[in-house]
This record gives structure tokens, sequence and C-alpha cells, in this order.
């Protein structure tokens, strides 16, 4: 494939993944929350019962059906491939605290542009963050930083995720007493298009996703490091396209954009804490190697080391509603503030120890 066609897809993709996301929102889904991976695992986390928040418990269709696209889009070209064993505990950490950034700022990378999107101006501060930390980020893998080589895997051990993500759908669809659903009204996690549209909406976006490789910690990364414009693309167009689409609904039915800072919806306004959260955000998520709609589309393909990294995400999430770190309209908590903290130190010291501490060995 010549790169103005891979240009061409990502473009393409980027488009169609900006009006489903749009149009989520018209089928159900929270405000500007078309997707958004960090929320929607949080809201699993809560449906399993790892964290008792009972306005953020729901499983997410959208996240089994990213999981499952690129699963079967890699079976289909010919490439799944099980692999791992590259410091998966230290994936495990790293994921962790891009999840404590990501609510402190209230949403993944994705939902930031989708934010950004719906009008709402702390997406940029949150972007700020982001880029700033994915310039530390690289700044490390300037210097050599890597978790070693990842090695080839029986088969069975990359189609775990997959076969979770299927048993999660068969829950989800029976809903039995042990799996818990925010009611009514509770928040966001009762706001959801109907299972099979979030269904489909996530396995087209997991083929699109798989397909084209797209990646926002990518596509600044490799802005940054080699010029390459090709995965940022696909971000722009998807920022354009759900642009597009929520003035067109706003004009036609209301509430689908708001200019401004004030009321947005799942957001606060401390531009200081959208800063820094989506900071630790970006660090973390090029240390790991991609952002977390990455990590769940690798997963699909087989990598275990991503299917650790989203254990690590969900643990994270857990973490952060049963001890009191993350974000609501009123703006980040003073145990949120310090975990973030402690994240950008964590994460820096494992970008220290697997840059320069190798060197030394």
């Amino acid at each position: 494939m010549t790169q103005k066609r891979e240009k061409s897809l990502i473009v393409v993709a980027g488009i169609i993944i900006g009006i489903i996301a749009a149009m989520l929102v018209v089928f159900g889904n929270p405000k500007n929350m078309g997707f958004c991976i960090a929320c929607f695992l949080r809201d699993m986390s809560g449906a399993v019962g790892l964290h008792g928040a009972g306005a953020v418990q729901y499983i997410r269709p959208e996240i089994i059906g990213l999981v499952l696209g690129s699963f079967l889009m890699a079976m289909g070209k010919k490439e799944f491939s099980a692999k791992g064993g590259s410091a998966p505990m230290t994936r495990f950490v790293l994921a962790f605290f891009v999840m404590i950034g990501c609510l402190m700022f209230l949403g993944c990378p994705f939902r930031m542009i989708l934010r950004l999107a719906g009008g709402d101006l702390n997406a940029i501060l949150g972007l700020v963050g982001f880029v700033l930390g994915i310039l530390v980020g690289v700044f490390f893998l300037k210097k050599g930083y890597t978790l070693k080589r990842t090695y080839k895997l029986p088969a069975v051990e990359g189609t775990w995720l997959p076969i979770i993500m299927v048993v999660l759908l068969v829950l989800l669809v029976v809903a039995p007493a042990f799996i818990k659903f925010s009611e009514a009204g509770a928040g966001p996690g009762a706001l959801h298009a109907s299972i099979i549209i979030s269904l489909v909406a996530g396995l087209v976006v997991g083929a699109l996703a798989q397909r084209t490789r797209l990646c926002m910690v990518g596509g600044i990364r490799d802005l940054v490091l080699f010029k390459e414009t090709k995965l940022l693309l696909g971000f722009v167009a998807i920022l354009v396209s759900a642009l597009v689409c929520n003035l067109i609904l706003n004009a036609t039915q209301g509430g689908f954009f708001k200019l401004g800072f004030a009321e947005q919806a799942v957001a606060h306004v401390d531009g200081l804490w959208n800063l820094l959260g989506m900071l630790l955000v970006g660090f973390g998520c090029v240390l790991l190697g991609g952002c977390p709609l990455r990590q769940l589309i690798l997963a699909g393909e087989g990598n275990g080391d991503s299917a650790i990294t989203v254990v690590g995400l969900m643990v994270g999430a857990a973490f952060a509603h049963n001890f009191g770190l993350a974000s609501s309209g009123a703006g980040p908590t003073a145990n949120g503030k310090i975990a973030v903290i402690i994240g950008i130190v964590v994460v820096a010291i494992i970008g220290c120890v697997n840059t320069f501490g190798k060197k030394k060995a």
C-alpha cells in the first residue's frame, strides 16, 4: 500500500469513526462521550464489582466490540499473532497511572478529541498537557528507552481477552444479579445506546482501528520523531467529522454543541489539573507504546502485554473510585491531585530505569 493510499485510508476511517461517535450520543451515550476508553473501562470495572460507585456501572458493548472487531480483522488479514513477555508488570503499573490521569481529566485521548468537537474548551488544556507528556516520553525514546522484546506465545494466550469479552457480552445480555448496573438517572453509567447499536459501533471502530493502526499518542510521537503525519491525520479527521455532526445535530435538535468552559458534560474547569492529568496520560502512553484505544486493538490482535495493560487500566479505574481519586463535575479531589503527582514521579522513574539503568547493566 502506498503512503498516499495509507493516508487516505486513515482519513476516511477517522471520518467514519467521528460520525459513529457523534451518533452514539444521539442514541443514548453521555454528551461528548460517544467513545471514551477510560470511562467505559471504568464503567465495566464497576459492573463486575471492582468498585462501588453506582453512577458508573455498566458493561459497555463498545469496548467488547473494539476488541472483537480488531480480533476478527486481524484473523481475516492473517495478522493475529499471540505474543507477550515484554515487562508485563511494568506495563500494568504504567496503565494503572494512565487511568489515574484519565480520571483526573475525565476522559481518555479519544474523549479529549470528542470534547473539543462538542465545544468543551477545557479539553484544550488537556491537549496541551497531553502533548507535553508525549514530548517528555519522546525524550526517553530518543535516549534508548525500551521494555525489551516480546516473545511468540501459544495461540491460546492471544485469545484470552477476546474470550473474556464474549463472556462479558453474555453477562450483559443475561444480566444476572451479581452484575451491577447504574440505575436510571444515576449518572453516566445509566446513559447508553442499545446493546446492538453499541456493539456494532465498537466492531466497526475496532476493525477500522486495527486496519489503520490508529493511535493519537503514536500520531504526535511520529510527528515529533519522524515528521510523519499519517496517524495524526486520523484523529484530525475524527475531530472534524464529529464537530460537523455536532453542529448539524445542534442546529436541528439542540444540546450537542456548547462552546465554552463552564457547565460542560462530565467535565470540570480546573485547568491546571486537566493539564497535569493528561500530561500523565501522554507520558505513560508513550512508554506503553500506545494510547488506551491502541492497547485494546493490540490485545485483540493477540498481544498479551496489551491485554495486561487493559487489566491495569481497569484496576486503576477501580482504585480511583474506591479511594476518591477520580474527578467529578465539581472538580478534582485532594486525593486525586496527590495520586497524579505520584503517578508522574513513578512513570518518570520507570522511564529512567528502562533508559539509563539498562546502559549500566
